[in-house]
């Protein structure tokens, strides 16, 4: 980590968002963060995130994951269903190099933003469509919530597994908190209009289609690959053969033993103890076929553990281990803060409040937010100054 200043990397990119979900959303904020200028172009009554639920002290009327998503963005508002809303857009495409929407099918077709369209007036501009289940194929003008994606991913059917499963059998299948499907599909989209501007510089612009269901698919592609080799992962099944999420004398971690090495550091952890001594248990093989006695024994052993200092002995044998901390404890936790992830940032109609910058840091800094959620229509002026550059120069014929 270095407090060196460094230049953003998109500084002088512009993006267009026309954005009523959170993956195209996500997509926005991760390119505006790394120093682009992403434009939110909003309807006159406001992006439907700034009324979503759960709203931030003191006034409650400024939703927390609107204003997460839109940090460090501009606004315009437009009515895209006149001409002169339309014109309006058109002015801001001509002079961007991205656009990311989440626009069905048939909107685009009827906005005139279909992909031909784009591309026969905007022969530079990248294509970024993020929906449900992508733009092409049967399921694409299909609609689909948080709760619909993350089944059709297949992780929902995988949820709730290891000690939550065994502590609820009876559970039905569960949703992740928050917006775990569309957040992996904002990281595609991100990813990928990065690709094509990289891209462009070769051979031309490109449109890039993202389905959530797909990005979402990705992340259990360990499932998928049993599934591929016969086996069908079931969230009764899906653990670790021991380790996973343990229960200590404070709160929870979590234990991973892959490799051979970190099995070792766990033994030491642990004070050597006699069953860990047995031969038979330096094969890994055999390890697995005994997860559930060596899992009780951990899990006996954990509850006499205090989170702070076993994670802190953990980390110094190598033995990846992690504690669930609590929102607080996250802002004020010595690597977040080493890592300057949190920045505060003005939040209308609430507080000065940390908000995390990004998950990842670029040359060894991290990024920084520009500025906190706009104002709706915060950047009309945009349409004025934008609309003066793409103007042609007039020069006068000399008779």
């Amino acid at each position: 980590m270095t407090d060196r200043a460094v230049a953003p990397l998109l500084a002088g990119v512009t993006i267009v968002e026309i954005s009523r979900g959170v993956a195209a959303g996500y997509a926005g904020r991760l390119l505006s963060t790394l120093g682009a200028e992403t434009i939110l172009v909003e309807p006159r009554d406001g992006n439907p995130l700034r009324h979503e639920p759960p709203m931030l002290p003191p006034t409650n009327e400024a939703s927390a994951l609107f204003a997460y998503l839109a940090a460090g963005k501009k606004s315009v508002a437009c009515d895209f269903e006149t001409p002169a809303g339309r014109a309006e857009l058109s002015t801001l495409l001509a002079a961007a190099e991205i656009v990311i929407h989440d626009l069905r099918p048939e909107e685009r077709i009827r906005l005139e933003l279909d992909e031909e369209g784009l591309r026969a007036r905007y022969p530079k501009l990248v294509d970024v469509s993020v929906l449900p289940f992508g733009a092409f194929g049967p399921k694409a003008g299909w609609q689909a919530e948080e709760i619909n994606l993350i089944h059709a991913s297949g992780e929902g059917f995988l949820l709730p597994n290891g000690l939550a499963a065994e502590r609820f059998p009876d559970r039905p299948p569960l949703k992740v908190y928050g917006h775990f499907a569309e957040y992996q599909g904002g990281v595609v989209a991100a990813l990928g209009a990065l690709s094509a501007l990289i891209g462009r510089e070769h051979g031309g612009a490109e449109s890039v289609d993202v389905s959530v269901q797909d990005a979402a698919l990705a992340v259990g592609a360990f499932a998928l690959q049993r599934l591929g080799d016969g086996s069908l992962e079931h969230r009764r099944t899906r653990s670790f053969k021991y380790g996973g999420v343990l229960e200590c004398a404070d709160g929870y971690v979590e234990l991973l033993t892959l490799e051979e090495r970190q099995w070792r550091g766990l033994v030491e952890l642990m004070g050597r103890p006699d069953w860990m001594q047995d031969p038979a248990l330096a094969d890994s093989l055999e390890r697995s076929r005994r997860g559930a006695e060596i899992n009780r024994a951990i899990r006996a052993w954990a509850l006499e553990q205090r989170t702070a200092d076993v994670v802190a002995q953990a980390q110094t044998l190598g033995v990846p281990m992690a504690k669930y901390a609590s929102p607080a404890e996250v802002l004020s936790g010595a690597h977040e803060r080493a890592r300057h992830l949190f920045q505060p940032v003005e939040i209308p109609g609430a507080d000065r409040l940390p908000m995390l910058s990004a998950p990842f840091h670029v040359d060894g800094a991290a990024p920084t937010l520009k500025a906190g959620p706009p104002r709706l229509g915060e950047h009309q002026h945009l349409l004025t100054s934008r609309r003066r550059r793409d103007q042609p120069a007039v020069t006068a014929e000399v008779s």
